[in-house]
């Protein structure tokens, strides 16, 4: 898989002295890109630049969109709502800023995968907002991630195992470096994310020190044993990763708040977080700090706030599990991942220089026999 330029370090500079122009000196068109995955509906419309894009505007919003599912096998109607007010909004940005169709990907994950009614509610969508959702299968949901954090990769790495968890689903891709380019040699899609992962484990009330921390084993055993059912097996990497010419990469909401709380921000600042390095013994610490904290605590930490607070230490447990599983001191934190794949992706298509029909040579009519 070749390495591309992504979203520039500082995603929200949206005031440049100039914007980008294509050949014609016209302003760049701009693109979108949106996705609805089992606990966030999220978009971000761009323009393309030099190294990668510019984020022209963004949206971000909890919508627990599976709440419940793992139990029902639906989606639930409060739920639906929630999603398909978030998509109300984002569909109004969309027109607002001229976007045009043919540059909108839009995609929904692991939540309308699974539920029984998940394309019932896609149609509904498309109904009441004319936003064309796509179902996508956990590869490409995996694929996508890897393209929007191909430039974090250490350039010094030979190895990657870069992680997205969500809240329905986490996908693993291992890549191994070949010459100039990043290869996938294999990947998973694991059937737990934040969202069903605290449905199965639910946090003790009032729990004591040795109880909290059973609670939380129990979640990390858990996710073992889907990583272990996945099946890869790769020593080369596990080698890699030993003698620190590999490293992880974590995407998602749970991953970034883990990182402000190591940081200790007052409030959340992608700039500081995004292309974060933190060791092995820095994921603990916050961990433990986020066990210490409690339900209330969290939900009074900026970084993580009332709509995660039952949700964060979930997505540590996942961390701690693919850790456990993947050895590396050093993971790389990444506050960008689908939505920044499928931006590259179909610009990269755009890209495309058209491709020229061949004239056929033959014998005019002339021409002796």
């Amino acid at each position: 898989m070749p390495e591309t330029h992504g979203a520039p370090r500082r995603r929200d500079e949206r005031s440049q002295p100039s914007r980008p122009r294509d050949a014609s000196g016209r302003d760049a068109p701009l693109y979108g890109a949106l996705d609805l995955g089992t606990n966030n509906c999220r978009l971000l419309i761009a323009r393309p630049s030099r190294d990668g894009f510019r984020v022209v505007d963004s949206f971000s919003r909890i919508v627990r969109l599976g709440e419940g599912l793992s139990r029902s096998g639906r989606l639930d109607p409060q739920a639906m709502d929630r999603a398909y007010d978030a998509l109300a909004l984002c569909a109004e940005r969309i027109v607002r800023k001229g976007v045009e169709s043919a540059r909108l990907s839009a995609v929904a994950t692991q939540a309308c995968r699974a539920a029984e009614n998940g394309a019932d509610f896609i149609e509904r969508v498309r109904k009441g907002t004319g936003l064309r959702l796509r179902i996508i299968d956990p590869a490409e949901e995996a694929r996508l991630a890897v393209e929007g954090c191909l430039n974090l990769i250490d350039p010094k790495a030979e190895g990657v195992v870069i992680i997205d968890v969500g809240g329905g689903s986490t996908e693993l891709s291992w890549l191994k470096r070949q010459d100039a380019d990043w290869r996938t040699t294999g990947w998973m899609s694991a059937p737990l994310g934040v969202v069903t992962l605290a449905e199965r484990h639910p946090e003790p009330e009032n729990a004591g020190k040795v109880r909290n921390a059973e609670w939380y084993e129990a979640m990390v055993a858990d996710m073992g044993a889907a990583l272990a059912d996945g099946g890869i097996e790769d020593p080369g990497m596990l080698d890699l990763l030993s003698r620190d010419r590999a490293h992880l990469i974590g995407t998602s909401g749970a991953i970034t708040s883990l990182a402000g709380i190591h940081l200790k921000l007052p409030r959340y600042n992608r700039d500081r977080v995004d292309g974060l390095w933190m060791t092995r013994g820095d994921c603990d610490a916050a961990a433990d700090r986020l066990k210490a904290l409690g339900p209330d605590g969290r939900a009074k930490e900026a970084c993580i706030g009332p709509d995660r607070a039952d949700l964060v230490l979930a997505g540590a447990a996942i961390l701690e599990a693919i850790q456990r599983a993947w050895p590396s001191e050093r993971v790389r934190v990444a506050d960008r991942g689908l939505r920044e794949g499928l931006l590259l992706q179909r610009m990269r298509e755009d890209q495309k220089p058209p491709r020229r029909r061949r004239r056929r040579r033959g014998r005019g009519r002339g021409a002796a026999g």
